[in-house]
């Protein structure tokens, strides 16, 4: 769908956006509904604990084994493959772990993304790190850890040129390149434009050049590395990208006269259809498209690696908060609830863009009916742009009722922002049990206020009044 189309407003599958061929998933809506009235009834969420994230295990599960199947299908038997999930996208030491299970490596971009990882217990050699401004301690610790390590430059080269020189490393190093092909519908998101801040500009002048002198400088560079983009991303401009990698690969191993580049790193990217409950694009859809574009990538040369988060997740989560007050200003009827910025900053910075779908329920959790009544639904943020929908119909809130904002499984419960001290959510994940009956585990507990005082220098309180 286009960022700015206004997505449904109820709970109940709608159709997928034209000419999407998945058809809604009616299981997992069910299923997200009996989660909404049990965390009602079980008190997850409550006057105490107004807003909380729920993710649905068995969904996640499912996700990544359609992305295994999906590039398992395409590729020659016996090709290297890492499907390493990035960390941003859901920054949760549980979930990290259950996607390990799941055959699920880890894309990281900071040392804190690199501790969870390691304390999900994702080994070494299924973890990448990638990241616009690594320093020289990352680098070091990547190095002695044995992980792989996309440089984003020419001066990160240098300075693993150095690095390597003083203890040779056992990690597999790449380089990130820009093929330059152009943006999607949204400019932050983009990461292939002609100024992107990543990688090596590959259409700048001369740069392709230095690119291919590069590694046959370097007998030990042997991976390449492109992310053309994320959400609004058409598939078309994904596959291009890729095709621009592996041509690349293909001079380099050409003038090198072996096999240097062994492993394509073709980063993530898949977008997440938010207007309905239906899966579009799959990832099945995505690795047949690379087929077709770049035969050669799956022909068992080169091992894979991606580098997929949002679409792995988005699908599986809910953030469920309880109306405190409605009221009316102007004619308009708006909804106090006790999600917003903190939880939904990319939707209420740019709600064009980020568009949630909301869904009503009443104080027991049970999806709500009556006729619809154009409202707006606000967050607890003291500003006035503080609103998760605008103007959207819904059955008419009353205090005590919840609203969830759908499709929030990705990045809604890793980026939270601290406005207002507000503390960050818990986050549990439910699965049906063999009796059928929801099975509940903590995947993060509420933030305490006594947390966010000791966040806030709590401990130094009298630092300033002693200078």
């Amino acid at each position: 769908m286009s960022p700015a189309t206004p997505p449904p407003s109820s709970s109940s599958a709608s159709p997928g956006p034209p000419g999407s061929s998945a058809a809604p998933d009616a299981e997992g809506a069910a299923l997200r509904d009996r989660a909404v009235a049990a965390a009602v009834t079980q008190g997850l969420v409550s006057a105490a604990d107004p807003v909380v994230g729920l993710l649905d295990i068995a969904g996640i599960r499912r996700s990544a084994a359609e992305l295994r199947s999906a590039f398992d299908e395409f590729t020659e038997p016996g090709t290297p493959a890492l499907h390493a999930f990035a960390v941003k996208a859901a920054s949760l030491v549980p979930v990290l772990r259950l996607l390990a299970q799941e055959g699920l490596g880890c894309e990281v971009a900071s040392p804190g993304e690199l501790a969870l990882a390691r304390a999900a217990g994702v080994p070494a050699s299924r973890t990448v790190l990638d990241s616009p401004a690594k320093t020289h301690a990352e680098l070091r610790e990547a190095l002695a850890l044995g992980i792989a390590v996309n440089a984003d430059s020419f001066a990160e080269l240098r300075r693993l040129d150095a690095l390597t020189a003083a203890a040779p490393a056992s990690s597999p190093l790449g380089l990130r390149v820009n093929p330059q092909l152009g943006g999607g519908s949204i400019d932050a998101m983009s990461t292939a434009t002609g100024t992107s801040k990543f990688g090596v500009a590959l259409r700048d002048e001369g740069a392709r050049g230095r690119v291919v002198q590069a590694f046959l400088d370097r007998p030990w560079l042997t991976r390449l590395h492109a992310h053309v983009g994320s959400q609004g991303m058409p598939l078309g401009l994904l596959a291009d990208g890729v095709r621009v990698l592996y041509e690349l690969a293909e001079e380099v191993n050409g003038k090198a006269g072996r096999a240097q580049v062994t492993t394509l790193d073709i980063g993530g990217g898949l977008p997440v259809n938010f207007a309905s409950d239906a899966v579009a694009p799959t990832y099945r859809e995505y690795a047949r498209l690379l087929h077709a574009t770049v035969p050669g990538l799956f022909d068992g040369r080169y091992g894979l690696v991606t580098e997929f988060g949002r679409s792995l997740l988005a699908k599986h989560g809910v953030v469920l908060a309880r109306v405190e007050y409605a009221k009316s200003a102007g004619g308009r009827r708006i909804a106090v609830t006790h999600a917003g910025a903190q939880v939904a900053t990319r939707t209420v910075f740019a709600p064009d863009s980020w568009p949630v779908r909301v869904a009503a329920y009443d104080a027991q959790g049970r999806p709500k009916t009556g006729p619809p009544a154009a409202q707006d639904v606000a967050g607890p943020c003291c500003f006035a742009g503080d609103l998760v929908a605008r103007n959207r119909p819904l059955p008419l809130l009353e205090p005590g009722d919840h609203i969830a904002l759908l499709d929030t499984g990705a990045y809604y419960f890793s980026t939270h922002f601290a406005y207002n001290s507000l503390p960050r959510p818990g986050v549990h994940g439910y699965a049906p049990g063999p009796d059928g009956a929801l099975r509940w585990a903590t995947v993060r507990a509420p933030q305490g206020t006594a947390e966010l005082v000791a966040e806030s220098g709590g401990a130094y309180g009298d630092a300033l009044t002693q200078l």
